[in-house]
């Protein structure tokens, strides 16, 4: 019974051929069981003759020559590195360093907030008490093969201890030289304190 049923109704689906003129289209084709949306193009002798022709002129070359040399004559998209360097945005996040105040007093308070925050655990720190009460660190390490950049520390630094500054220019021969320690960190925040500070000036009003 389901068998006739079927039949019935395959016998009542009309064919593509009794199919309206505006459903059986003339760009389709049909191939098989397919139907053959866009069919190649027909291929003409004026077609042939066109390419034939560019061939023949090399047009394309020719163009592209013409685009080469219509650069020369323009400002270049490039610039001569290490000779000449294009500019920096104030939120560039490069090496890091670790500041002073202008007494020369450190700046870290050892609250471990960048420890804390770092999603790399880049950074180790270690710290005492003073005599005044107030804590200093002993041990400051960055491991700058961990560190993802991420300018996390600089954020959650209370006092702009910890900067990631300007300098991008620190490639290293060993894994070594790239485990930064306190004097490190010091060193670099002395040698780039004037544009680490210029940096935070620039940059305070969306701080």
């Amino acid at each position: 019974m389901l068998r006739s049923y079927i039949a019935r109704l395959i016998s009542q689906t009309p064919k593509i051929a009794n199919l309206p003129r505006s459903i059986c289209t003339t760009s389709s084709m049909r191939t098989g069981d397919y139907y053959q949306v866009n069919p190649p193009e027909e291929i003409t002798a004026k077609k042939v003759f066109d390419q034939t022709i560019e061939g023949m002129m090399f047009y394309e070359l020719i163009n592209g020559m013409g685009v080469v040399l219509g650069q020369m004559f323009k400002e270049p998209a490039t610039i001569n590195y290490p000779f000449e360097k294009g500019p920096l945005s104030p939120r560039f996040r490069g090496e890091h360093a670790l500041r002073r105040y202008p007494s020369g007093e450190e700046r870290c308070i050892a609250c471990k907030l960048c420890e804390a925050i770092c999603p790399a655990q880049a950074i180790t720190i270690e710290a005492e008490e003073r005599a005044d009460g107030s804590r200093r660190t002993t041990r400051y390490d960055i491991d700058m093969t961990k560190c993802i950049y991420c300018g996390f520390c600089q954020e959650a630094c209370p006092v702009d201890a910890i900067v990631e500054g300007p300098n991008f220019e620190y490639a290293t021969e060993t894994h070594e030289e790239l485990l930064y320690n306190k004097e490190k960190l010091l060193e670099n925040g002395d040698k780039w304190e004037p544009a680490i500070a210029a940096n935070l000036e620039a940059d305070h009003l969306y701080r």
